[in-house]
């Protein structure tokens, strides 16, 4: 192979090195190599690959030349918000007079529900079209239908109990064979846009370039933390190119409340941890509704206004967060024999308990499901390891909530507060057949060893530039160093929580910094002068436009 290895590395324009990795993630050929280097929108399905799209288009498109009036309805997660903004500026630049609808959180919840259709309905819609969220919506839709009104789902959740709602049409990659089945609900929403765009583009006259949207997809997708591989490689890699640009206004503001300089170049990283929080934030302690005008605002000033706003609104979510996860984690220690958790306390926030499980897992490696009091009832939200599937083991449970639904790794649910005790002692069970009973501990895939010589060199780390974008089915190359000297211990963060570490690769004498977030506690200062070896990714750091080497520590070893 390796004649083959030196042959793909001149064709590609990769080192021999690069050619490798690629041979160890499982790409076979120099073709998929090319392919996944370089993920070009031409290598997106034909829309006629996709289940239902072309029959939702044709549904859609008859409503509106007919003057249906339409609603979108959508969730108040970033999913949601952004899958609404696309279908909104989608329409709106054909002339397509298009009216939103996303519930809050606190009051009514995901999806759809009764009330609100027949408000709908008697305030003139007769056109319904849901994105990321619908396909759990029996009751709601099979209203919406009676009162004389056409329903198209475009959804990437499984169904409650398998059985599928009464719309006219249904646009989900999960319930059929399909090139990508991990869209996120803004990747449904985009191609089932694709094929309307084309109807409208004949219809109004105007060809609007749906490249154009390719930001919010990029933005929606890599937040709802789905598998960034195929399809949605080729979304989120031409998406991010657009991000980078922040030629929106709403996009050029968040970016600028997320300490990035205006055209610096977004990974994964920068997305998840810097843009998305504070649309999250906005569905989480209010309403979506800054959110949603901040993606679709036209205007810097105001769109500079609503970023201060939705970044205040983070903050706040942040220390909400901390206060819960102190106590969650008290009660996960109380519960330290189970296989499966399940806290609550009636006074935790519903727009912070996702978050807060997610923390829970990472600490205790369970599956963790959460609840709060809402309404007189029981609201929850849960999260998983990789090998026990959450949807199927709420499955097993479903006669104890009043809904539920979600993905393998992420639900969400609402019961009765008697039946807590019920669920703590049925889903303790259920992850036990799973798993067993003591779940398998956490393993961090090594690539290969890495020494800071290859660490610190630039057009090294420039290389593993093209991997990205990481996430889900690609993830960041990690890497083991070989023996390191700690120099010295930096906190960081408001509180210390974070430190960054001065070390030194002993055998090439080169001295890296890398940063260990939530780790300080692990590093006392009198480690100092301590040897140690790291598990580690490298990259380039290029905060205010100066290009450093960082080190992200994703594990340690210390040496005797």
């Amino acid at each position: 192979m390796r004649a083959h290895f030196l042959k793909w590395s001149v064709d590609l324009g990769i080192s021999p090195w690069m050619v490798e990795f690629l041979w160890s993630r499982g790409l076979r050929s120099r073709l998929e190599m090319d392919a996944f280097l370089s993920p070009n929108l031409r290598y997106l399905a034909p829309l006629e690959c996709w289940p239902g799209v072309n029959e939702a288009a044709d549904i859609l498109f008859e409503g509106i030349t007919r003057g249906e009036p339409l609603v979108v309805w959508g969730d108040y997660d970033v999913d949601g918000v952004t899958s609404t903004a696309l279908v909104t500026e989608i329409l709106t630049r054909h002339g397509v007079a298009v009216r939103h609808y996303i519930p809050k959180r606190t009051g009514e919840g995901y999806g759809l529900n009764i009330p609100v259709i027949e408000r709908l309905f008697d305030e003139g819609a007769r056109l319904l079209l849901t994105v990321d969220c619908g396909v759990s919506g029996h009751a709601a839709i099979a209203r919406a239908r009676e009162l004389g009104m056409t329903v198209v789902v475009s959804d990437h959740h499984l169904p409650d109990g398998g059985e599928l709602p009464c719309a006219h049409a249904i646009v989900n990659p999960r319930l059929h064979e399909c090139p990508c089945a991990s869209l996120a609900g803004v990747g449904v929403a985009f191609f089932l846009m694709a094929a309307l765009n084309l109807r409208l583009s004949r219809w109004s006259g105007i060809k609007f370039d749906i490249r154009q949207v390719l930001d919010l997809v990029a933005l929606g997708t890599l937040a709802d933390l789905v598998t960034i591989t195929g399809q949605n490689r080729i979304l989120v890699k031409n998406g991010l190119l657009l991000l980078s640009e922040g030629k929106r206004p709403g996009i050029a503001a968040l970016k600028e409340m997320a300490g990035i300089r205006g055209a610096a170049e977004l990974g994964t990283m920068q997305v998840v941890f810097g843009l998305a929080p504070r649309i999250n934030a906005a569905g989480r302690l209010g309403g979506a509704e800054s959110a949603l005008e901040l993606l679709l605002c036209g205007n810097h000033a105001r769109a500079s206004a609503l970023a201060q706003e939705l970044d205040a609104l983070n903050r706040a979510r942040r220390e909400e967060e901390d206060r819960i996860v102190v106590e969650a984690m008290a009660q996960a220690r109380e519960q330290e024999d189970r296989a499966g958790l399940v806290l609550f306390h009636p006074d935790w926030h519903p727009g912070v308990i996702g978050i807060v499980a997610s923390r829970v897992v990472e600490a205790h490696h369970k599956p963790t499901l959460i609840f709060c009091e809402e309404n007189g009832c029981c609201k929850g939200s849960g999260r998983s390891i990789d090998p026990f599937d959450l949807h199927a083991g709420l499955t097993a449970c479903s006669d104890l909530f009043i809904r539920f639904g979600g993905h393998r790794q992420a639900a969400g649910m609402t019961m009765r507060p008697e039946n807590l005790e019920a669920l703590k002692q049925r889903f303790d069970a259920v992850v036990r057949e799973s798993l067993g009973d003591h779940a398998p501990a956490p393993v961090l895939p090594i690539d290969c060893e890495l020494g800071f010589e290859k660490a610190a060199d630039f057009a090294f780390l420039k290389e593993l530039e093209l991997l990205q974008p990481f996430g889900n089915g690609n993830p960041e190359p990690v890497f083991m160093s070989p023996p390191l000297f700690l120099k010295s211990v930096k906190p960081l963060g408001m509180r210390g929580e974070h430190v960054s570490l001065e070390l030194e690769d002993t055998r090439s004498g080169i001295t890296l910094r890398a940063k260990a977030w939530r780790l300080a506690e692990h590093f006392p200062a009198f480690m100092v002068d301590s040897r140690i070896c790291i598990a580690y990714t490298p990259r380039i750091d290029r905060y205010n436009g100066v290009a450093n080497v960082d080190l992200r520590l994703r594990d340690w070893k210390w040496l005797t």
